[in-house]
This record gives structure tokens, C-alpha cells and sequence, in this order.
């Protein structure tokens, strides 16, 4: 039996300070040796002082004086050991009758236990097994779950359908960290990362076919686009005439018929651009952004959603900038749909993308592109513009720009700068359509034989007269019609209102809403300086005979009508109210032309009459009686102007015939009155005279006797033309012509005449005046009283000179 006891530690006491150095080493050898420190100190020490045999002899010393405590101890516990022996003895026959029970029992347990403990084993082994077989079917579960995801995934991908295979993949990493095969575990750490760059591959190039094919769906889309405006303008246009159609009739007074302006749905149209009413969604056959979309969701699945987004947009900013290239082979004008189709196309699917694409694309990217397409339209249109000498030309592409614009404004683009383009080069374009005007005004004047049209049919008096409003009566004429106008008429008048709608249709959709001023201010330039100047051109050139300067004349004054309807024309295109162009209604525009007009044909007539005035060389100016009825050359006057009256009618409107018989007449008088101031006429009698004042009553006659045809008034007033002679004849057969010095009577009875002219006529008056008013008795006693007036006239006159 071992006891286990604490070691004192032995320390040296104070008393052995006293003894000698070497007493002292054995002391501390000693205590270190009990203690169980460590020697080395003492061994270097003895060595250091070369005194190694000292050291040796206080260790034999001290095992010395330990063998003796030993011996001591021994003595001391020798009796107790003897006392145990003897005790060990006598439990040494208890321990063998103990161990002979033991062995007993330890047979009968184990004849009962080793069936027990077979069972034991067969249970713990069948356990054993159990828990292996559930940890192999736990483990062919989740291998089972795994393999059916890949299954799932490999389906996935075998339909295209790359966003439920990458779910896949991703609930195998999720759901499955631990795989129970090595082999499965090793196959999937290789395969799901190839199978996402596979998805990401084929993904990648679906977008990229979807980029080549949006180019021609672009395209196509656009011209769709801009169609559908231009028909939604037609519609407008349509709506606009009937309600022209409805003033105009109201204007007429036709109140009976009743107008009901339909409005269409524009929801079928816009639902085709927006993409709202097909069956897939995608409106436009070929508009499809699934491939976009698709490519899109599956790289934000993949974590590379910010790298696509650079891509798409890196891409598109590529297209868009080779859809800005024009083609120099081809001409612009056959190139400018598409050009600009290409471009609205373009935009109306970034639109689409920006309201649909959860963020694909952002607005101040697609203004940032909008901004560099509008800033090369414009480039393009100011080149293009700049080459064009075709005012149709010019007008073709700004009305497909306009179009464009109304697509894209639909769309939210501003559409300002291109407006501003158009608005620029507005001078330019009315230059060319004058241009072209004045052209085309040529042709048809040099083509015009200056004949009555002949007009068979309705529609040709439809065309000709009715869509131009220069009828004269709303009551249909009997056909075949003859038309007061030749065909310079109806053909200037088309080309007149050609101009209008092209001028209308220029600046129409230009972005500024009231702009028939401009329109008038162009028409005013058309009608005064084209038609007015080519029409003036043909008067003085190339007009020959009294019928082509009526037959102009007529034109004239069919013109005039025409005008009104011009800017009548031009204020219903422009959407202005016509009682305001009819408050503001102007002068004739081609008042030079017409003025020009009745003077060339008053000159022919004027020749004309010239020679019948020839006859005045026949009167006799000294006859003893005056003429019954008339001198020659009157009546051969009022024949020639009652055949004129007769044909001209016929062509003349009322106005116009009176102020031509006008001139006829006063210059008639003015031939008349020059007769008597002619210097071959020396003297002249008053039987002369009242011949004239015959020759001027038949004139006057003449002139009363066209009331039926003009009126009361007009009638008057061509009286007016004759003034002049017959109030030299009223004074020269005065009684008292001194009364012309009074300035009431003069006013009154004599204000058309010259006092020169009077002086000089009066004097060669030399007649008797006794023979005709005085008393035949009386001649020789006194001087007659009306000579006398005269002389004194004469006279005063002379002196006022």
C-alpha cells in the first residue's frame, strides 16, 4: 500500500551563518538535493574554482548520513510490516473460498447470459444495419431530388425556356449544399456553371438575331406608324371640307340640309402602334420584345443585369447611327421615307422598351439618343433642302417630316428643332412654287386662243365654273353652254388654287396655328406679281383685234369673282372664319391687268369709232339749215356701238360694258369738240351746231336706251361721257353764253368744259344771231344780244388768259 506524502522543503537555519565556508556549501548541497532543485549552479561553480573532489565528497557525505536514516526507518516500521504479513496470511483461505464462489457464480451467469447476449449482438448488428439503410435511402432520396432537377433543367433547356432551367440550377445549389455522391457532386460542380454559360450564350444570340431583325420591324413599324397619321390627317381633311360643305351651303342659304360631322375611334389605330389589340401582344406582326425581355430577365437572373444593360444601349446607339447613313446612289426623295421611317420606328420601340422593360433603358438615355436623331435630321434636312429646286419635292418631304413629327409626338418627343427646319425654309419653298406658277401661267395664256369655252356636259361646267365659284346664277345653264370667259380662266384659276392647298399643305402642321396671313401674304405675290404680271405681259404683246381684248376683258372681270374665292379658299384652308376675310376683303389684286384690259379694248374701239368719225370732214359747217336727222357720221356711229352693245353683252359683264361704252363715248365728244377746234374748221355757223346738238341727243339717245340692260343710274352716268360736247353745244346755243363767266352757273351747267377750248371755239362762231332769234325787221337797227354775250365772253375770257 503506497502512501503518498507532501515533501518538506528544508531550509538552512540562522545558526549555521557562524560555521565555516565549507560547512556551509554542504549545508546548501544539502537543502538543494531535498528540495529537488536544480545542481548545475554547484557543478559549474566547483568547476569554475577547480575543486571538483570537494563537491564529490559532500555528496558521498550526504548519501552517508541518508543510509543511516534509512536503517533507522526500517527499524522503526519493521514490527508493523511482520504484523501485516501475518494478517495477509490469514485472509489468504477467505480469499479462496471468495474466489471459489465467485467462480460459481460467475458459471451459472454465464450459462444465462450468452443466450442474452447473442440476441444482444443480433439486435445491435440488425440496428446497425437499419440506420444504414435509412441513411441510404435518405441519401437515394436527395440524389433523386437532385437528378429530378437536372431532369427539370434539362427539359427546361430543351424548350428554350432558360429562366425555370436556371431556377433549377439554382435550387439545386440552394436547397442541396451537400451531395451524398461524390461522383454526382464532382458532375454537377462541373455542369451547372457550363449550363449557365450555355443559357447565357444562347440567350445572348437570340438578342443579337432580335437586333438584326428590329432593323426591318423598325422600319416597317414606322411606315405603319406615319400611315396611320396621315390617314388620321385625311380623316381631318375629310371632316374639313364637309364642314366647308356646310358653311358654304349655309352661306348659300340651303339651311334644309342638315350636316352630322362622324368622329372615327382612333383607339383600333393607336392600339396597332402601342401594340394593345393583337393576340400576342405584339400589335404589329414581327414586333415581338420577347427576345429582348427574355435576354434581359435571364441576365438579371444570372447577376449580369448592369453589363447587359450597356450592351443593349451600346448597341442601339450603333444602329441608330447607321440608320442616320443616306445613301448617296439613290435621290433623296426616293430615300426620305424609309430614311425617316427607319428613325421612327427606332424611337417608337425605345419608347415601348422604356415604358415596358423594368428599367432595360433609362429616359435621359433615350433623350440623349432622341437629341442626337434630331440633331442629324436636321443636319440632313438643311443639306437636302438647300439642293432642291422642285417646290413639289421640298413640299413631299416636309409633309412626310410633319407626319413624322405628329407620329412622334404621340410618343412624348419634342419635335420643336424639326418644325423650325421646316418653318426655315418656308421663303425658299413659295420662291419655287412661284417659280413654278409663273411657268405654268405662261403655258396656259400662250396656249389660250382668247374664244368663248364651249362647255357640253355638266362636270365640264363643274370643273370649270362652279369649283371656282365664278358662276354669274346657282341655276344650272342648258347645255351645251357657251362661258362668257375663255380657257385662260378656269386654267389660271387651277393653277391659283393649286398653290393655295400646296401653300396651305406647307405650312399646315408646321407648328404654327395661324398662318393664313402668311398664305395671303404669298397668294397677294402670286395673283400681283405672276398672274397680274403675265397677264399685263399678254395684253401689251400679244393680243390683236377688238374680240381676243374683249374676250380679256370678259376674263377680267371673271377674275374678279375668282379672287374673292381665292382668299376665301385660302381662309377655309387655313381654318379662318370667312366673315373675317370678307370684313377685311382688299382691292383687286390684278386691277393692272384689268385696267390694262378695257383700255386696250376702249383704244380698238376707239380706232374703230376714229373711223367712222372721219365722216365729221363732211358737214357743212356753214348750211343754212340744220340737219333733221343728224350728220352722216353719227348715225354710222350709233349703228357701229348698237352692234357692239348686241356682241358684247354676250361676253361683257354689265360693268365692264358700261365703263368700255364710257370711254367710247367721251371720246366721241372729245372728237366732236376737237372737230370744232380743228384748224381746217375756220368758221361755222349755228345751223352747224344744232346739227351737233342732234348728233349728241342721238348719243344720249343711245345712251338712255341701254337702261334695260345696265340700269337707270348706269344709264345716267354713261350719259356722263358726253359732257363735254353737249355742254359746248348747250353754250354755244345759249342766249346768253357771258353767263359761263358766273361761277354758279358755271359750276352748275358748264364745269366739263375748258375755258380755252371755249375761246377758241367762240370765235369761230361768226353767224348773224338775228337770223335765228332776233326780229327779221330789226336786223339792221341793232346788234344782237346773244353775239354780243358771245363777244363779251369772248373777251373776258381772253383776259383771264
Amino acid at each position: 500500500m503506497n502512501s503518498t506524502k507532501s515533501r518538506r522543503k528544508i531550509v538552512p537555519s540562522a545558526s549555521d551563518n557562524g560555521d565555516s565556508a565549507e560547512k556551509q556549501e554542504l549545508l546548501l548541497l544539502s537543502s538543494a538535493i531535498c528540495n529537488g532543485e536544480d545542481l548545475g549552479s554547484f557543478v559549474r561553480k566547483v568547476f569554475a574554482s577547480g575543486k571538483p573532489e570537494t563537491l564529490l565528497q559532500h555528496l558521498k557525505h550526504f548519501s552517508k548520513s541518508k543510509e543511516s536514516e534509512i536503517e533507522d526507518v526500517c527499524r522503526a516500521h519493521y514490527q508493523d510490516f511482520i504484523m501485516a504479513v501475518d494478517d495477509l496470511r490469514s485472509l489468504l483461505s477467505d480469499v479462496d473460498s471468495l474466489k471459489s464462489s465467485l467462480s460459481n457464480s460467475n458459471s451459472k451467469l454465464q450459462n444465462v447470459a450468452v443466450p442474452l447476449l447473442t440476441s444482444l449482438d443480433a439486435f445491435v448488428e440488425a440496428k446497425t444495419k437499419c440506420s444504414n439503410i435509412a441513411l441510404a435511402i435518405h441519401s437515394l432520396n436527395t440524389c433523386v431530388q437532385i437528378m429530378e432537377l437536372c431532369a427539370r433543367a434539362n427539359f427546361h433547356l430543351s424548350q428554350n425556356n432558360f429562366y425555370m432551367a436556371l431556377k433549377s440550377l439554382d435550387s439545386i445549389e440552394s436547397n442541396f449544399h451537400e451531395t451524398p455522391s461524390s461522383t454526382l457532386k464532382r458532375m454537377l460542380e462541373k455542369q451547372i456553371p457550363s449550363i449557365r454559360v450555355h443559357i447565357e450564350r444562347k440567350v445572348s444570340k437570340e438578342f443579337g438575331d432580335w437586333l438584326v431583325e428590329i432593323r426591318t420591324v423598325s422600319r416597317n413599324l414606322g411606315q405603319l406608324a406615319i400611315g396611320q397619321a396621315s390617314a388620321a390627317r385625311q380623316r381631318e381633311e375629310e371632316l374639313r371640307i364637309k364642314q366647308r360643305q356646310a358653311e358654304e351651303q349655309s352661306r348659300l342659304s340651303l339651311r334644309d340640309c342638315v350636316y352630322a360631322l362622324e368622329e372615327e375611334d382612333d383607339d383600333e389605330i393607336d392600339g396597332v402602334v402601342d401594340g394593345s389589340n393583337g393576340g400576342n401582344g405584339n400589335g404589329i406582326s414581327g414586333f415581338d420584345l420577347t427576345p429582348l425581355y427574355r435576354a434581359y430577365h435571364i441576365h438579371q437572373t444570372l447577376g449580369l443585369q448592369d453589363r447587359f444593360k450597356q450592351y443593349y444601349f451600346e448597341n442601339r446607339k450603333l444602329q441608330l447611327t447607321s440608320d442616320f447613313q443616306v445613301s448617296s446612289m439613290t435621290p433623296f426623295l426616293e430615300s426620305h421615307q424609309t430614311f425617316f421611317a427607319q428613325i421612327a420606328g427606332f424611337f417608337i420601340v425605345e419608347d415601348r422598351v422604356l415604358r415596358t422593360g423594368g428599367g432595360l433603358i433609362s429616359k435621359i438615355e433615350v433623350e440623349n439618343l432622341w437629341d442626337t436623331a434630331v440633331s442629324k435630321m436636321c443636319s440632313v434636312l438643311e443639306d437636302q433642302f438647300s439642293r432642291m429646286q422642285t417646290a413639289n419635292h421640298l413640299l413631299l418631304i416636309k409633309d412626310y417630316v410633319s407626319l413624322l413629327g405628329v407620329t412622334l409626338r404621340r410618343f412624348g418627343y419634342p419635335i420643336d428643332a424639326l418644325l423650325d427646319v421646316l418653318s426655315k425654309h418656308r421663303d425658299k419653298y413659295h420662291e419655287l412654287l412661284l417659280s413654278d406658277c409663273r411657268k405654268q401661267v405662261a403655258e396656259a395664256l400662250s396656249a389660250d386662243k382668247f374664244e368663248q369655252m364651249y362647255m357640253k356636259k355638266e362636270y365640264e361646267y363643274s370643273m370649270n365654273v362652279l369649283s371656282f365659284q365664278i358662276q354669274t346664277s346657282n341655276i344650272m345653264p342648258a347645255f351645251p353652254y357657251v362661258a362668257p370667259f375663255s380657257s385662260t380662266v378656269p386654267d389660271c384659276c387651277r393653277i391659283v388654287r393649286s398653290f393655295i392647298e400646296d401653300s396651305v399643305s406647307f405650312m399646315s402642321y408646321g407648328g404654327q396655328l395661324e398662318f393664313y396671313d402668311v398664305v395671303k401674304k404669298y397668294l397677294d405675290r402670286l395673283l400681283i406679281e405672276v398672274l397680274d404680271g403675265a397677264l399685263l405681259k399678254v395684253i401689251n404683246g400679244s393680243l390683236s383685234g377688238v374680240t381676243q381684248a374683249m374676250q380679256m376683258a370678259a376674263n377680267m372681270a371673271v377674275f374678279e369673282r375668282a379672287c374673292d374665292f381665292f382668299f376665301r379658299h385660302a381662309a377655309q384652308l387655313s381654318g379662318i372664319p370667312l366673315r373675317i376675310v370678307e370684313r377685311g376683303r382688299r382691292q383687286f389684286p390684278l386691277i393692272k391687268a384689268r385696267d390694262a384690259a378695257e383700255e386696250m379694248l376702249s383704244g380698238l374701239l376707239k380706232q374703230k369709232v376714229d373711223g367712222f368719225l372721219t365722216l365729221i370732214e363732211n358737214v357743212n359747217w356753214m348750211a343754212d339749215e340744220p340737219p333733221q336727222g343728224g350728220n352722216e357720221y353719227s348715225n354710222e356711229v350709233i349703228i357701229f356701238l348698237e352692234t357692239l352693245v348686241s356682241t358684247a353683252q354676250q361676253v361683257l359683264p354689265v360693268q365692264v360694258l358700261k365703263r368700255v361704252l364710257q370711254e367710247v363715248l367721251a371720246h366721241i365728244s372729245e372728237m366732236i369738240v376737237g372737230a370744232l377746234l380743228a384748224e381746217s374748221v375756220k368758221r361755222f355757223n349755228v345751223n352747224s351746231i344744232m346739227g351737233f346738238d342732234v348728233d349728241v341727243r342721238l348719243l344720249e339717245a343711245f345712251a338712255e336706251s341701254q337702261s334695260p340692260l345696265l340700269s337707270e343710274a348706269d344709264a345716267n352716268q354713261l350719259k356722263t361721257g358726253l359732257l363735254e360736247s353737249r355742254q359746248m353745244v348747250n353754250l354755244l346755243l345759249s342766249n346768253h353764253p357771258e353767263n359761263f363767266l358766273n361761277p354758279v352757273i358755271r359750276e352748275r351747267s358748264y364745269y366739263a368744259l375748258d375755258y380755252r377750248k371755249v375761246v377758241a371755239i367762240s370765235e369761230k362762231l361768226r353767224d348773224q344771231s338775228d337770223r335765228l332769234f332776233g326780229s327779221f325787221g330789226t336786223r339792221g337797227a341793232k346788234q344782237n344780244p346773244k353775239k354780243k354775250s358771245l363777244d363779251t365772253l369772248i373777251k373776258r375770257l381772253k383776259e383771264m388768259n
